[in-house]
């Protein structure tokens, strides 16, 4: 049966676990719509340390298109320099430095100006000062990976760069996720993935990898609340989820950021997509409660209306049991919210074991929260 369902099927939104959070000086989150660099850390999403101007050309530069370093804008300074200094540090080779079009340029620390790596528990916030040393608020990067993005499709593609920075011995020290968005056929546009405050006391960094690249078409890009309204009026996107003995659940948020009453009638319609982009068949989908109870992809479909600002969400459930058979490992779900609505591919990053079933519960309005 092919990954593609009938109205009733489902989505799944996925919520951020264990990241921080990147962005200028400042205390807005960046999410991955917006293009803001993740860091690996707690369990919830959480506003890291600030950046601070630099007149690094590489150092917090927006994606740009060209691999030269020399073409990059440089950020304002609003601030004199720090009195800190970045150093360069060895390049991977392989397929650690270069995957899926994307390939590391450059890795760099910040030093203290005798050479010394900063690490997270050596600044001036561990006697007890909140600031950095420029005395400003702002707390640089300590370690950050400068790399370019080409795209080889013939459509303009919106990439999601996972790195993994390791310590000498090549264990991790922590992630860092950044997102490049329409990045046009046959461009190569450059970017940095940086390393924020890590808890306890961390070895410094010696080297990056690619971990994980994920693109999908720049017209079905996921929107968050970070971004403008899509002309669709939607602004549709998953979050990261959460997974406990084998059972996941991830879910979709819609959000109507459009001038008219958005109305949805049931369960979202999905296709499940392999790595290549491309339809998985023999996969299932069913009702949440036939996957587990208690996930919040139970209940009956009911007609919503939301009016301009108000937001719905969908649950996706499934287990990651391996008997005999072939796992499925689909990174890829294209969503419709309704028939007839913009298609919109989110990465839930489906490991469906060998249980060929995926559960989804239908779409359900959420509570004012504020925001």
């Amino acid at each position: 049966m092919s990954g593609e369902v009938p109205a009733w099927g489902a989505a799944a939104a996925v919520a951020v676990t264990a990241v921080l959070l990147l962005t200028g000086c400042g205390s807005k989150q960046a999410g991955p719509a917006a293009g803001g660099t993740r860091t690996g850390g707690g369990p919830r999403s959480v506003t890291a340390d600030p950046l601070c101007p630099s007149g690094a050309p590489r150092y917090a530069a927006a994606p740009t298109d060209g691999p030269s370093a020399s073409t990059a804008p440089r950020p304002p300074r609003t601030t004199p320099a720090s009195p800190k200094s970045r150093k360069s540090l060895p390049l991977p080779t392989g397929t650690a430095a270069a995957r899926d079009g994307v390939r590391i340029t450059a890795l760099t620390a910040l030093t203290d100006g005798s050479g010394h790596d900063r690490r997270s528990g050596d600044d001036e916030r561990s006697r007890g000062d909140d600031r950095s040393g420029d005395r400003r608020g702002c707390t640089p990067a300590r370690f950050s990976a400068d790399f370019t993005v080409t795209n080889h499709h013939p459509s303009a593609m919106t990439y999601t760069v996972t790195l993994g920075f390791l310590s000498a011995s090549g264990g991790a020290v922590g992630t860092a996720e950044q997102t490049v968005a329409g990045v046009r056929p046959g461009r190569t546009v450059r970017s940095t993935a940086e390393l924020g405050a890590m808890p306890g006391n961390p070895p410094a960094v010696a080297g990056v990898s690619i971990m994980k690249v994920r693109g999908v078409p720049a017209a079905e890009a996921p929107a968050n609340g970070d971004g403008p309204c899509p002309a669709s009026g939607v602004r549709l996107y998953a979050d990261q989820g959460d997974a406990a003995m084998g059972l996941r659940v991830v879910g979709l948020h819609l959000e109507n950021c459009g001038t008219g009453t958005y109305r949805l009638d049931g369960r979202p319609r999905l296709q499940i997509l392999d790595a290549d982009r491309e339809p998985v068949s023999g996969v299932r989908i069913v009702r949440g409660e036939d996957i587990a109870t208690g996930t919040g992809a139970d209940g009956t479909p009911r007609r919503l209306a939301l009016r301009p600002g108000e937001r719905a969400h969908a649950v996706l459930t499934w287990r990651n049991t391996t008997q005999a058979g072939t796992a499925v490992d689909a990174p890829y779900v294209r969503v419709w919210a309704e028939p007839g609505a913009r298609p919109v591919l989110v990465t839930p990053e489906l490991d469906l074991g060998t249980t060929g079933k995926l559960g989804v519960g239908p779409w359900k309005k959420e509570e004012d929260t504020g925001r």
